[in-house]
């Protein structure tokens, strides 16, 4: 049964060696991100699963002790997902992706060692019903389940915004941004994937994931932080 989620945006940029120079711009959102991930620990969950999106080859599980590193952003920096596995065999070497990165640097910048961890890639074009599928096989499988969900809203949000200025995301979310802040599984499930496609919001399979698997539950929501840095939606919440 999940018993906690934590809702994190997912660009590396979370990184301070990534975001260099830029890095106190997101302070604020690490801070929320760090207050989420604490209140999992609180939870005291038997197992976590870090969940994000992937791209095309990325989807898919990822065992404890999953690499991932943020080179490809010009930093050299590692992370490991959840420290080393006997899991983690030889055929299970594949990277993380970026935003499963983020999270399993989020949960080191914590000091996480409160559960054991699994790695979910999410393709963004997985339906909100497979997603709903998905949660719930998660929920099920352990007595206390905690969800680290990685995702971002629109990036439409400004002229500038990787996605130009689309009038539509503002709206798209408020309405994520809603939702998330109030653990309202349905209007989650309700997310048009076609509409957040066109706004390149990477975030909508993942929260549909943490739908399914508060299916239920009966846990409330919290909105720690929201805002459109970049022009690109960040939202951080809690569901205990």
């Amino acid at each position: 049964m999940l018993v906690a989620a934590a809702v994190c945006p997912s660009p590396p940029l979370l990184v301070p060696d990534v975001a260099t120079g830029a890095a106190p711009e997101l302070d604020a959102a690490r801070a929320a991100c760090a207050d989420a991930v604490g209140l999992l620990a609180a939870a005291r969950p038997d197992r976590l699963y870090v969940v994000g999106p992937a791209d095309e080859g990325a989807h898919g599980g990822y065992p404890a002790g999953a690499k991932g590193s943020f080179a490809g952003f010009g930093v050299d920096l590692s992370v490991r997902l959840g420290g080393e596995s006997s899991r983690a065999r030889d055929e299970d070497d594949r990277p993380l992706p970026p935003s499963l990165a983020v999270g399993a640097w989020l949960l080191a910048r914590a000091g996480w060692a409160d559960a054991p961890i699994e790695g979910l890639g999410v393709a963004a074009s997985t339906t909100a019903e497979v997603c709903a599928g998905t949660g719930r096989e998660l929920a099920a499988s352990a007595g206390r389940v905690a969800l680290l969900v990685l995702g971002d809203g629109s990036a439409c949000r400004t002229v500038k915004a990787p996605g130009y200025l689309d009038e539509r995301a503002a709206g798209f979310d408020a309405e994520a941004a809603r939702a998330l802040g109030t653990a309202d599984v349905a209007a989650l499930l309700a997310l048009d994937a076609g509409l957040a496609s066109e706004l390149k919001a990477a975030g909508r399979a993942s929260w549909q994931v943490l739908a399914g698997a508060a299916e239920g539950a009966g846990l409330d929501g919290r909105l720690l932080f929201e805002d459109a840095p970049y022009g690109v939606g960040y939202f951080v919440a809690a569901w205990s």
